[in-house]
């Protein structure tokens, strides 16, 4: 059996590192790199780094930010937000960054997808979906729409449907965000990880509401998920990642202790 991830997540604005809830309300979390070196030292198995307001703000993500922390730690290392072509993710991965996620940019370009896959390996491309659940939609035919710009702009497009896409154009990841759970501590959206999980034949990255060490067993166990993302109950220290894994160890779980 494959282990199973463990992922902190460092949402940048500012230079800083922030949380909100629901993609609003963000509020300081510390220094980048300070954080960041607290992370690997608790092995974590990887680190996403997301400069939130990058796609929105139109300009590129902050290089020296990136190598700044790629210097820093020895975990891989993931890295979004304002990436408009082959050459923003060409820059990144020279920085430091092992992986990049687009996002914003995928959506407007697919072929991104296919062209950033075959030129670098799909094994750095991770595809970031944000979803919110349609409330118009029946409860035995939910539907979620993906939006981009940090949240801000709907796209009209199925999450589902667009991860199939995703995995299809050349993705070798989809970090999958609810929208609706995201800060809120209640658990991830199983739901939606599931019926993602269920169409795509590469790894699901769950993210959006982690908040006890139960969540993450369920969103494994329940969803299938191949790794969870989380954020504020690492940066404000309700748990470790070392108490997480252990956690799921002690639950059958497979993870590197």
């Amino acid at each position: 059996m494959l282990t199973k991830r463990i992922i902190p997540c460092l949402d940048i604005k500012d230079g800083r590192v922030v949380k909100g809830v629901k993609f609003l309300g963000l509020k300081d979390a510390g220094d980048p790199v300070e954080v960041a070196k607290v992370y690997d030292r608790q092995l974590a198995d990887e680190l996403v780094f997301l400069d939130i307001t990058a796609s929105f703000e139109k300009r590129r993500t902050l290089i020296a930010l990136v190598q700044d922390i790629a210097e820093n730690i020895y975990m891989p290392f993931t890295v979004g937000g304002g990436i408009r072509d082959v050459f923003d993710i060409r820059d990144l991965l020279n920085a430091g960054a092992d992986k990049v996620s687009i996002n914003t940019a995928a959506v407007k370009q697919p072929s991104l997808i296919t062209d950033a896959s075959r030129k670098f390996g799909s094994q750095c491309i991770v595809v970031a979906i944000d979803a919110k659940k349609e409330t118009q939609f029946p409860a035995d035919a939910p539907r979620w729409q993906v939006y981009i710009n940090g949240g801000r702009n709907p796209t009209g497009l199925d999450a589902v449907e667009w991860a199939k896409q995703c995995a299809n154009l050349g993705a070798g990841e989809i970090l999958l965000t609810s929208m609706d759970y995201d800060g809120t501590k209640g658990g991830y959206d199983l739901e939606l990880t599931s019926r993602v999980n269920q169409v795509v034949n590469i790894p699901v990255i769950a993210s959006g509401g982690a908040g006890e060490l139960v969540h993450f067993y369920d969103v494994i166990y329940k969803a299938q998920a191949d790794a969870c993302l989380a954020a504020s109950i690492f940066h404000y220290q309700e748990y470790s990642v070392r108490q997480v894994k252990e956690y799921l160890a002690g639950r059958g779980i497979a993870v590197r202790l």
